[in-house]
Formats: C-alpha cells, structure tokens, sequence
C-alpha cells in the first residue's frame, strides 16, 4: 500500500516531508494540497516526494494520487515555539592561531551539521550568528574557514519550557471503547490540553468518535478491524505524539466480542533487561590476527561469559575502510570480513548463546567509491536523483566537482556523500537494504538516524515490527531528539549522561550532575516509556580512561549499570584498551577491571530494582573524603526490594552515612562496607540493600 503513512506534528516553520511508502520507482505519484488554514499561502511541489511548510498554525491535508488510489495524509501545525538566541565565539576563546581568519561555517543540530549553509564572517575579534531555537540548551560549533584546525564551541539556553508529554490507554466499557489520554506538563510548564487525531488510513469515522474531556469513545460496533488513535498535548509547546492502536478480532461486524490494545511505539520488553556490548569489528581479534566472522565466532564463549545479552557489530558491509561507514555495497559484506554466509553462521552461534545481534545499519550515505555516486556524478541519467545537490557556493570540501552543485554532506564528511530521500528510487533502494537484513538479526543500529527522514523511519519501523514485533531500533541522534522516539526508535544514545559523566570525570562537575543530568530526558519531552542507552565510550569517543582522571572509570561504568536505562560496553572498555580504536587486549588486558564489569552485569541480571524505570536521590554526608565527588541513589521497582548505590569519582577511599536505613554488606563486592560512625566505605562504587 502506498498511503504516506500517520498523521504528521510540526510547528510552524519546521518543514515535513510526504511520500510514498512502498513506492514503485516507475509508478506515477502527484501530491496536491486538499485544504489549509485561512491565510495559509503553503503550495506542493510537483514530485513524488514533496515537502509541507506550514506558513500558519492549524492542519493541512493533503491527498496523494498513487497507482493504488487516492490517500490522504493530515499535516497539524502548532504555534512557532522558537526564540531568537545568538551563537557567538571571540579570538581569545579558541585554541589556535586566527591571523588572517576572516569567516567560519557554523554548524549543530539547528541545521542538521551541514557545513557552508550557515557562514558568518569575522566583527572585530567577534564571528556570531542569530538563529530561531526552541528552548532549552543549544551547542553550535565555529569551524574557521570551514574546516576543524582551529574550531570553537558556543553554548545558548533559551527560556522556556521543555514538551509536554502524554500517554494513551485503552478500555472497554460495555459496548464502547473509551481511550484515555494522560498528559503531564513538561517541568516548570503549564498543564496541558490534549488533542485526538484519528489515522487517514482507517475507516473509523469521525462522526463515530465522541470526546469527553481527556477521552475519546467509540461504539464498539463502530469499528473497523484495525484503528490507529494518535494524540498530542498541547502547552507552551506540543509534545510528540503517542498512538494507541484498536484491534477487533471477529468473524463479522455483527459480532464484537474481542477487543484488543496496542501501544506500537512501546520497545519490546526484552531491551529493558539488555546489556548491550559493541564491538569494534576490524580490532576485535587482537593486534596479530585480522578480524573475521569466523574469529568473532571463536570468541563468543568470551562474550558469554561476561553475562552481556547484546551485540551491536559496527558495519560489516563491503568498505574499503577499517571502519566501514564508507560502504559501497549495501547488500553484502566485506571480503576481508567473510562471506554472508559466513557472517549467518556467527549470527546463529550468538542466537546458540543466547545474545541478540544488531546490525550497523548505514542507510543515510555511502561511500564516494560506491558506484551509484559515481554513476550518478558521471551523469548516468537513472542515478541523477540518488544523491543530494547542495549550490556550489555551500561546498566546504575544496574539490573541483566540475559543475554548478556539489554532493551534500554532514561535518566534513567529504567520503560519504548524502543519499537523497527525495527519490523514488533512494527509498525503494533503502527499504530493499532493511528487507535484505532484518531477517538476519534481531534489530538495527541506525548510523547518522539524525540525517534520514522521519517519515522514511516510520516507515521502516511499521515494516520491521510486522514481521517481527520484539525487533529492536537503536538511533545515534547526537544530541538525542525526542521527534525520533514519535513512532521511530525504541532506544535511544543519552548523550545528556555522556557528557555528564566526562564532566565529573575531569573534576569539572561535582558528582550529581548525573542525577541533574536524568532530568533532561523529561525536559526534551521523552515519555516514560522510552529506553535510554548509557555509556562511557564508543567508536566515536576517546577512551574514559584518556580522558578522564584517575579512579573514576570504575564509578562511570558502574553509573551506567546501576542508573536507569540499558548499559552499554564498548570493547576493550572492559580490558583497558587505551585507543578508541585500538586492537583488543587479550594476552595483557586489565583482569581486575574485566572481572568488575562481569560483577556489574550478574548483579544488574539479579536485582530487579536496577532494572526498574525509577530513581531517586540520596543524601549522604561525606565525613571522611570529598563532598562532590561522591553521589548517592536509590533504586526500586514495585515487586523489589530496594537497594542504594553510592559513587566515588576518586581513587581515595571515601566513608559516607546515607539517609537510609541500610545493611553494609556490598552486594558487588560481597563483602561488608561498614566503617567507623555508622558510615560506609566506598572504593568506588559500593550497592547496598535498603532495610
């Protein structure tokens, strides 16, 4: 089916994107707008795929001639909720010599990190830039003369509050179903108001549905076998959207015994549980061997015993990089790695261990060696729409591409040139790639998700989960962006603890930054639903241990096992291996370290409360150490006991007294932590039962 899919939520001003799902490259396709609010000037362009920018708040409809039918897609618009702010950097605040230095590229989630579009040129010892935001905090980066050598970064926080956030439900009551919707304000934020939005591509009727308050009823002899209710609360700004999905299962309409509810953008249950281990491919079998899938399957009993449940592989697709996000076939993998049916084998020998795999899915460029970029730069005329076109002027790469456009990229990603999702062909290509591998595995890495549209992800989403409902996304938003938990992803990077656990692993915060830094989740607008991957590292960040100052890695690792969320262990975190990208230490890793991340995963396995959605903090009093590098917290679920875990960002001992009534017997180290006055003594970390 063609149909373009849910109702869309945007503000205006905030562009949204229509096509065709399932598309036929060859098939026929024309947009054009049905209705728009009074004084909206907004058209359609002619192409399958077209973008909507409202112009005024209210809903836009839009209908799609395709070679199944006419369907029709609504848009809702809400109020700008952006605020001028000014990004801005002076010649005393970069590291690196500025003589000459006239103009810099300014690039950060505000425009998707595209280089050239946004260039501001030198006042004084000032560059500076005005931009609409919403609120919250914002980080832009000023790449002088558009490359890294010298570069600054700019902070602004823009008042306001955060998204509201809202939750549907479902029930029958005698012969009609009634949908409650639940909406809490976002922190600091008014109480907000909820909009119903039923799905265009149902036949429940409007005429059918009656509102009562915060509820929507429906007779039940109403229904259609299948309806999709979508709802937004709406305050100073809208929440994403949530969806609750009505089934009817019987033999005829006249018979309406069996009504069942669905929440689809919920993650599976099992991602709650996981630990999740990345793998480095290329370095994973140490500095004599190169890496294969038959040598990563010799390993797997490592892999078993350290307890993890998941395995995110980097790209194992054809590359000529050790890397491999420059891939320049999407369909097979990399000779040097093994054959497909090699990589199958390893797949089945992890599913033998009991260990999920993810696959790298990288589906928003590919490499400039791929040969549909050059086709496509050749001027093969079916591959002239594959790849984006940015003017000439924006190019930041210096290459002569010897015409008036240039190949759109992120950073300085000259390599990976953009797909682009405005052609038919783009994403018929793409949904093969998803088709091609979801069978394999049991979920997607999603490489630059920031970079793909979000309505080709839902796309992707309703595709994988009906084949497969427990099939896990995982998104790399950097930073993370709540629109991509609206019916896309079911987990999701927490850079906000990230950079909070850098900051007081180099004494720049105190410790409760990482309680503070929870917090932000709610602000963004993330329902509570939602499944956050903590980290210390990954392929694209320095080393904990680098970085940071002695005797915190310890406490970091174990904030990410004992917080809320699913931990995630980088290779060789756990052995000390001090390059990012650096060969797996085997004969001479750390031992001691290793054994404590095997201790952290049997005891997160063991104790539900750290598994459980909540936290809450802890006083304690630090009477033998330092005040800020010590945090305390506890952790409960609803048929748990509760447990308290204290955190020592030092390589000194500390002695604390909590709050809590407490027993001293360490549950990870199994042994007893009582010290002098009724205190604890932490090394590290130390996780106590609540009495």
């Amino acid at each position: 089916m063609h149909h373009p899919g849910p109702p869309r939520f945007t503000d205006v001003g905030e562009s949204v994107e229509l096509a065709p799902r399932d598309p036929d490259s060859d098939g026929h396709y024309r947009w054009r707008l049905r209705s728009a609010p009074d004084d909206s000037d907004v058209e359609l362009g002619d192409g399958p795929v077209v973008h909507l920018d409202p112009d005024v708040e209210g809903t836009y409809t839009a209908e799609l001639d395709a070679p199944d039918g006419t369907h029709t897609q609504t848009v809702r618009a809400f109020p700008v909720s952006r605020r001028s702010a000014r990004f801005s950097v002076s010649a005393e605040e970069v590291d690196g010599d500025l003589d000459g230095v006239e103009s810099a590229s300014v690039i950060g989630p505000f425009n998707d990190f595209v280089m050239g579009k946004h260039r501001v040129e030198r006042d004084g010892d000032e560059w500076g830039l005005d931009v609409e935001l919403p609120s919250g905090d914002h980080d832009a980066i000023f790449a002088f003369e558009d490359g890294f050598d010298p570069y600054a970064t700019a902070e602004v926080t823009v008042e306001g509050a955060g998204r509201p956030r809202v939750r549907l439900d479902g029930r029958r009551e005698a012969e009609e179903v009634v949908i409650t919707a639940t909406a809490k304000p976002a922190p600091a934020g008014d109480d907000p108001e909820v909009e119903f939005h039923l799905d265009d591509r149902d036949a429940l009727d409007e005429s059918d549905v009656r509102l009562d308050g915060d509820e929507l009823r429906v007779p039940v002899d109403s229904l259609p076998v299948l309806s999709r209710v979508h709802a937004v609360a709406v305050a100073e700004r809208p929440s994403i959207a949530d969806t609750l999905t009505i089934h009817v299962e019987s033999e005829s309409r006249d018979v309406r015994d069996d009504v069942a509810f669905d929440r689809p953008a919920d993650p599976p249950e099992w991602v709650r549980d996981a630990t999740v281990y990345q793998i480095f491919v290329r370095e994973f079998a140490g500095e004599k061997l190169e890496t294969t899938f038959a040598e990563i399957e010799r390993r797997v009993p490592y892999l078993e015993s350290l307890g993890i449940d998941t395995l995110w592989l980097t790209p194992v697709c054809a590359s000529p990089t050790r890397h491999g996000y420059h891939i320049t076939d999407l369909f097979d993998t990399a000779s040097d790695l093994g054959t497909r049916e090699e990589f199958e084998s390893l797949v089945e020998r992890l599913h033998e261990a009991g260990i999920k795999v993810l696959f790298d899915l990288v589906i928003n460029h590919t490499a400039r060696d791929h040969p549909a970029f050059q086709m496509h730069r050749a001027g093969v005329p079916e591959y002239e729409g594959h790849y984006e076109r940015i003017p000439r002027g924006q190019d930041t790469t210096g290459v002569d591409w010897a015409g008036d456009d240039s190949p759109g990229h992120y950073f300085n990603w000259a390599g990976i040139p953009n797909v682009d999702y405005d052609s038919l062909a783009v994403r018929r290509w793409m949904l093969d790639v998803v088709d091609s591998w979801a069978p394999l595995v049991d979920g997607f890495r999603c490489d630059v998700a920031w970079g793909v549209p979000h309505g080709f992800w839902k796309e992707v989403r309703e595709r994988v989960k009906a084949e497969d409902s427990d099939f896990l996304l995982l998104d790399e938003t950097v930073p993370r962006r709540v629109g991509f938990h609206e019916n896309e992803f079911d987990l999701h990077y927490d850079t906000d603890l990230y950079y909070a656990l850098r900051d007081v692993g180099t004494g720049d915060a105190p410790a409760s930054e990482l309680l503070d830094a929870l917090v932000d989740a709610e602000r963004l607008g993330f329902p509570d639903e939602a499944v956050h991957m903590r980290y210390v590292e990954n392929h694209d960040e320095d080393r904990y241990a680098t970085e940071c100052d002695e005797g915190t890695l310890r406490p970091a690792v174990a904030a990410t096992f004992t917080l809320p969320g699913a931990p995630l262990v980088y290779y060789g975190q756990e052995r000390g291996v001090p390059e990012q990208r650096g060969p797996m230490r085997w004969h001479d890793g750390d031992a001691g370290l290793t054994t404590f991340h095997r201790d952290l995963v049997a005891l997160r396995d063991d104790l539900p409360a750290l598994r459980a959605p909540g936290v809450d903090r802890v006083v304690c009093d630090v009477t033998d150490g330092e005040d800020e590098t010590v945090v305390a917290y506890e952790r409960a679920g609803e048929e748990s006991d509760a447990v308290v875990v204290v955190l020592n960002f030092t390589d000194s001992t500390a002695t604390v007294t909590v709050d809590r009534s407490v027993d001293t017997h360490d549950l990870l180290t199994d042994t007893d932590v009582s010290g002098h006055d009724d205190g604890v003594v932490v090394d590290d970390v130390v996780v106590l039962r609540a009495n």
